[in-house]
């Protein structure tokens, strides 16, 4: 049971790492999946894809030292193929690009292309000796096929886009094997889904690769699944493993981890999982809880890794126990601190888990925060002596407006009191570009409405009952 960490966004401070990873043991992880993206410190030509906040060596070692002693394994993941909008996006590597346009995915014909994933391959490889498992990604591939490299390629070969695509992965991965022998690959399923059982077992891949089959819905299709499985075996893998979801995979802008949806996700998984008798030939290796924090590297952040603490517990805690079982419910509630855990309301009675100050107040400014500027906005006094209008002209009778003038003060200094709390937990957790981002996108709308209706109200006072300007 391996706990993904999507790093492209929102990546915790070591210093919070270090007080979650015992929880994820005592909940019954044995393993971490780090995706770093521009997290990792690589360095000579390729430093220029390090974010300003990227770990440093130190930290990777660091992480890697905490991990051991809460017995979890490191795996690291680092994209070969697609989702590679941090590399690409650089004028630098812009030029390996399948579509000359879009930065998601490597064309697989140049040969600057090996070279790029091979340094990348390289540089995580040494900083994590004696790794067992390595995950290659190669996911979504998006606009595989439509360079005209790839056209030309085409062309030549039948149309056959399946083994054009296992030509650049069996290449990555023979350079791999190559220079770690032992060492295990991983790699999402989804693009070998419709590639046929004799291409897949002609390509070699078999031999070396492990498929990572992942589904995030919620009504899992545990038959196409099941589908999928056959057709690994038939081709001569010898194990699999699997992807399920806690997190980040209920909508691009989630904020709040429906619980019940990552549930049912898992109870799916479940069937599936004690269903692989089925498949003697191949073996099931391990699941993999996926937590994103971004849908791509452009794409805005999901929820935050604390808030999506209670779903961790609950789907880890179901796969342990087999089911979400009343000993699982208990479970639950003594490790996260709480008296009650609803599924539908979450945490109640408290909580004691690292970072529940951030869960807590974001679950009050979603539900408080806008619904407190419109309840205001609503008031028959600001309606009707105090519209957009009075305000874009800056006139109003100030008898009318100053019945309103404290209700209007104390909601904006509750509420910037009340943030300022909470960038200072945010703070304690993520680096100061979340923090940013995470105002900015679910906080700054509604507050910079807050305060400008708080600064033209000191203007249309000041004048005093004045004809509009």
């Amino acid at each position: 049971r391996v706990v993904h960490f999507d790093l492209k966004g929102a990546a915790p401070k070591v210093s919070y790492l270090e007080q979650i990873f015992p929880l994820l043991s005592t909940l019954g992880a044995n393993g971490i999946l780090l995706e770093y993206e521009d997290m990792f410190p690589f360095e000579g030509d390729l430093q220029i894809l390090r974010s300003p906040y990227a770990y440093s060596a130190e930290d990777i070692e660091k992480i890697r030292y905490l991990a051991g002693l809460s017995n979890l394994e490191v795996i690291p993941l680092v994209q070969v193929f697609g989702h590679l909008e941090f590399a690409l996006k650089h004028n630098k590597f812009a030029e390996l690009r399948e579509v000359p346009e879009y930065p998601n995915s490597l064309n697989p014909h140049t040969p600057g292309s090996q070279a790029l994933v091979r340094s990348m391959l390289s540089q995580v490889l040494d900083k994590h000796p004696g790794t067992r498992w390595l995950h290659i990604g190669a996911d979504e591939v998006f606009g595989l096929g439509e360079g005209l490299d790839s056209k030309n390629w085409l062309n030549s070969n039948n149309g056959d886009l399946g083994k054009m695509f296992l030509n650049h992965v069996k290449e990555v991965g023979s350079y791999v094997t190559d220079s770690h022998p032992g060492l295990g690959l991983l790699m999402w399923d989804d693009m070998m889904r419709h590639i046929s059982v004799e291409t897949l077992r002609e390509s070699g891949l078999p031999n070396f690769v492990s498929p990572m089959v992942w589904r995030y819905h919620a009504d899992l299709e545990t038959n196409q699944i099941e589908t999928y499985i056959s057709s690994y075996q038939a081709a001569g893998f010898s194990n699999v493993w699997f992807a399920s979801a806690f997190k980040g995979a209920s909508g691009p802008a989630q904020d709040w981890t429906p619980v019940s949806y990552h549930l049912n996700n898992h109870l799916g998984w479940l069937k599936v999982i004690n269903a692989m008798s089925r498949f003697p030939s191949i073996h099931f290796q391990g699941i993999v809880l996926t937590g994103w924090q971004r849908y791509d590297h452009f794409s805005v952040l999901c929820e935050l890794f604390p808030v999506g603490i209670p779903s961790l517990a609950v789907c880890l805690q179901t796969l342990k126990h087999d089911g979400f079982t009343d000993e699982a419910k208990k479970q639950i509630q003594y490790f996260l601190g709480c008296k009650n855990f609803n599924l539908d309301k979450n945490l109640e009675g408290g909580g004691s888990f690292p970072g529940n100050e951030v869960y807590q107040m974001v679950l009050h400014i979603r539900e408080n925060l806008q619904n407190d500027i419109q309840k205001l906005l609503a008031n028959n006094l600001v309606r009707g002596w105090f519209s957009r209008y009075h305000r874009k002209y800056q006139f109003g009778n100030p008898r009318n407006l100053e019945k309103f003038k404290d209700r209007l003060s104390k909601l904006l200094e509750d509420w910037e009191s009340y943030l300022q709390n909470f960038r200072t937990h945010l703070e304690d957790i993520f680096f100061p570009d979340t923090v940013e981002e995470w105002m900015e996108e679910n906080v700054n709308e509604y507050m910079d409405q807050l305060r400008s209706l708080a600064t033209d109200f000191e203007a249309v006072i000041k004048r005093g009952g004045q004809p509009k300007l």
